[in-house]
């Protein structure tokens, strides 16, 4: 697991975890690589944004679409979830 993200992050466990929660690649990164767990230096708080698992499929769909994601019209709401935080 180690090498898909390596060098660029430096706490891979936390980097997956943000990414599970519907963080962006860009911005779990960050937070990943910071040496303090206080995510409000980046301007949002991690308890107060929903994980993907509690958004409709509607608006899954509507941030797969966003992103360009191809297949997205057949794709149930877990696949939703995974292809968004694969991207």
């Amino acid at each position: 697991m180690a090498n898909k993200h390596a060098p660029l992050v430096t706490n891979y466990k936390q980097y997956d975890s943000l990414r599970r929660q519907g963080v962006s690649k860009k911005k779990a990164r960050q937070l990943a690589n910071t040496s303090t767990n206080d995510d409000s230096s980046f301007g949002f708080n991690l308890n107060t944004r929903p994980a993907y698992e509690d958004w409709t499929k509607k608006d899954l769909y509507k941030k797969a679409s966003e992103l360009e994601i191809v297949g997205r019209s057949q794709m149930c709401k877990t696949d939703l979830i995974d292809a968004i935080c694969h991207h």
